[in-house]
């Protein structure tokens, strides 16, 4: 009796420790928000969302969450937003640091105040399990677009604009570098492309272990070599290919030709619609006429017959009671 106590009470403990540790997991992570006071309501939506819906996103990519998450909102006016291209929603800085300008959140693919922030404490989760040694940008934002779920249907028809230009590794780091808006969101999506298909490919945690061997010391290439099998340029060329297979089609879609054809088809359809409907009215014509001279007919034959004139003539003479 006396062995069982400790025995009992080693698995009170382990339960105890598993019950507190899913309720801080379910929690989410510690974040703090600065902000001045115009900006005060956007803070406190950030301090509302959902960390533990992120945290776990982070968890499937094999990411730990920021243990000191730091985001501080800036305001138009400020030095630090007039730094930043104007395009530049926020910024991440190590991974503690992050910079949200609340007035630029809209266009894509900042597309809301929870993507922003998803979007920044991944990178900052990315930097840490890297140890804070350097990645590839189109890995940082690849992993950041596919970890807070801002890689949708309107992101793979833009993604078909942007694989036109049958882009290569190479092209995306420039894109990346580019001071041209349109060519920022081209590298977004790229970058987005390519991390979700590696991460289909190879398993959704290869971010993480990534990371984990750079922090190791390995150099990215070789990490991500020794993770995937493959370098990044094979998971480039896999990720877009069917891409380009679309985006082929697209100088035919776009055409002059093919709107003339997409105009005659129309006009083909509109005339066809028009017989059917003249159609319909010669019919409904038909029938009228058919069923007036029937009536006509059956009049004269009333007419014609004397014994029926007499039983109308009776009807008429009978008095009304």
């Amino acid at each position: 009796m006396s062995s069982f106590r400790p025995v009992r009470a080693a698995w009170l403990t382990l339960l105890l420790v598993i019950l507190l540790t899913g309720r801080l997991w379910a929690q989410g992570f510690p974040l703090s928000v600065e902000a001045p006071a115009s900006l005060g309501t956007v803070a406190e939506r950030i301090r509302q969302l959902d960390r533990g819906r992120l945290a776990d996103a982070l968890a499937r990519a094999g990411l730990p969450p920021p243990v000191d998450a730091r985001i501080t909102l800036v305001p138009e006016g400020d030095r630090r937003a007039l730094a930043a291209p104007a395009w530049v929603a926020a910024q991440a800085f190590g991974s503690r640091e992050v910079l949200i300008f609340p007035a630029r959140i809209g266009s894509y693919p900042h597309s809301s105040l929870e993507t922003v922030v998803w979007h920044e404490v991944v990178h900052l989760a990315l930097s840490a399990r890297a140890g804070d040694r350097p990645l590839p940008r189109w890995f940082h934002e690849g992993v950041a677009m596919s970890v807070e779920s801002g890689w949708g249907f309107d992101s793979q028809l833009r993604l078909l604009f942007a694989a036109a230009g049958d882009p290569s590794l190479a092209d995306l780091n420039r894109l990346f570098a580019s001071d041209i808006q349109p060519d920022n969101a081209a590298a977004y999506l790229l970058a987005a492309a390519l991390v979700s298909d590696v991460r289909r490919t190879h398993g959704p945690e290869v971010p993480g272990e990534v990371a984990a061997r750079v922090a190791a010391g390995m150099p990215f290439r070789q990490a991500f070599a020794a993770v995937t099998g493959e370098v990044p340029e094979t998971s480039a060329d896999r990720a877009w290919a069917s891409y380009r297979r679309w985006a082929s089609w697209l100088p035919v879609l776009t055409g002059g030709g093919f709107l003339w054809l997409v105009i005659l088809l129309l006009a083909g359809i509109a005339f066809f619609a028009s017989l059917r409907r003249r159609a319909r009215q010669r019919r409904r014509w038909e029938e009228e006429e058919r069923r007036e001279e029937s009536e006509a007919s059956a009049r004269r034959t009333h007419l014609a017959d004397p014994e029926a004139l007499a039983a109308d003539r009776d009807d008429r003479d009978e008095p009304k009671r």
